[in-house]
């Protein structure tokens, strides 16, 4: 191995070892990493000038060799390892890596400057959020090349309803009307931006018509309560550093009903264990809210971060069990691994949702004012209370008048 390499395996090795890796994880992702190299110096291919299809074809040249030496094929995720690896190994030398791919021509030149000003605009003029961004920008860069492709030429400024129309009916095959009308919103979104910058002669938005939704039409999913006392039975008893991370989240879903971005975003400077206080910063609205550390919360935090946090220097309260030890971006797929493992199947979306809407009915059914449950849930106005109204369906049975019926005839 050239001194170049040896020095790049060392560099990598001490940045793995610096993020915690787990030593046997840092041997075996600087041999993958070694074997990389020596592949692409046996081929003379410097590894500044690496590609994605370079990483594959070594890969395909890593699984022959596995038959050969072992007579038979290796398991299903294999690859897996010394993929990842390799890409750790590259983000190093190359930023950004994977690089981006040269356009194949004028038009997908075209879309690629359109979606880099658009996802600016979205940021920095609209101050959307970050998973607004991402949904916006997922239907930019499907519509936009789609419509290219049907283009007599490389400009968007002979663009109609009916290529809208085109799309939108390919588009919304298979979708409920909510999503159909998120599609619509998408759209209207990136057309407008398109006349906005004189990409097209006249603003197409307020042709496009997205389905009728109506208020409280349908009935938000929500746990029961004993299905909340047995998935924080569940996850109680799983005593590993993801249990303990998972109950601690659980404890703030139940007893805040805390949104998904709201957890996420909870840091260690948010606990005042003096003053037994949590500040919840609300996603939706920015606001902050003050609220008082409930016992169950505070003994599955402090169980989390005593036993189950790995030693990181950030500052989010959520961690990756597994290194890199990045904060949780979402904790969506933990939530619905608790409840598949509780048995606990709620009508509808599995989600943290489901929990907050259970707090709603909960307070609902204690008689608690709707204006202290809004900000508690921290909702900006009362109407966003009002759908959680439908969820206490036995207690407007209770209230429920009697229809009278015909007489039976003698």
């Amino acid at each position: 191995m050239a001194h170049d390499d040896i020095a790049l395996i060392a560099e990598f090795r001490e940045s793995l070892t610096e993020h915690r890796y787990h030593p046997a994880a840092v041997q075996n992702y600087c041999r993958y990493a070694a074997c990389f190299l020596a592949y692409l110096t046996e081929r003379k291919i410097s590894v500044d000038a690496a590609r994605p299809k370079d990483v594959s074809d070594y890969v395909r040249c890593a699984v022959r060799r596995f038959r050969k030496r072992h007579d038979r094929s290796p398991g299903p995720y294999w690859t897996n390892l010394p993929i990842s690896a390799i890409n750790g190994l590259m983000r190093r030398v190359q930023k950004p890596w994977p690089p981006e791919s040269v356009a194949s021509g004028p038009g997908e030149a075209l879309c690629r400057a359109i979606c880099t000003e658009y996802q600016e605009w979205l940021r920095m003029k609209r101050g959307l959020a970050v998973a607004s961004v991402s949904d916006l920008m997922w239907e930019a860069r499907n519509f936009l090349p789609w419509y290219i492709e049907r283009a007599t030429v490389v400009s968007f400024m002979e663009l109609t309803i009916q290529d809208i129309d085109a799309y939108f009916a390919m588009r919304a095959r298979g979708l409920r009307r909510r999503s159909r009308k998120d599609v619509a919103q998408r759209l209207r979104s990136l057309v407008r931006y398109l006349h906005c910058t004189g990409r097209t002669p006249t603003d197409l938005a307020p042709q496009i018509i997205a389905p009728m939704l109506y208020s409280y039409e349908s009935i938000p999913s929500a746990l029961s309560s004993e299905q909340i006392t047995a998935v924080l039975k569940t996850t109680g008893e799983d005593q590993s550093p993801m249990g303990l991370r998972d109950n601690a989240i659980l404890q703030l879903l139940t007893t805040y009903g805390m949104r998904d971005g709201e957890i996420t975003g909870l840091r260690l400077d948010d606990v005042d264990w003096r003053a037994e206080a949590l500040r919840i910063r609300h996603s939706k609205t920015g606001r902050h809210s003050l609220l008082p550390l409930m016992e169950p919360v505070g003994e599955a935090l402090l169980n989390y971060l005593r036993q189950g946090r790995p030693k990181t220097d950030v500052r989010e309260i959520f961690i990756r069990t597994r290194a890199p030890y990045r904060p949780l971006s979402r904790v969506y797929n933990e939530v619905r691994r608790r409840l598949e493992a509780a048995g606990a199947k709620p009508p509808g979306k599995c989600g943290p949702h489901t929990f907050r809407h259970a707090r709603a009915v909960s307070l609902l059914r204690a008689s608690v004012p709707q204006k202290v449950i809004g900000d508690l849930l921290g909702h900006r106005s009362p109407e966003s209370t009002i759908p959680y109204l439908k969820l206490a369906t036995e207690d407007l049975r209770a209230i429920a008048l009697e229809v009278p019926g015909k007489e039976a005839r003698s």
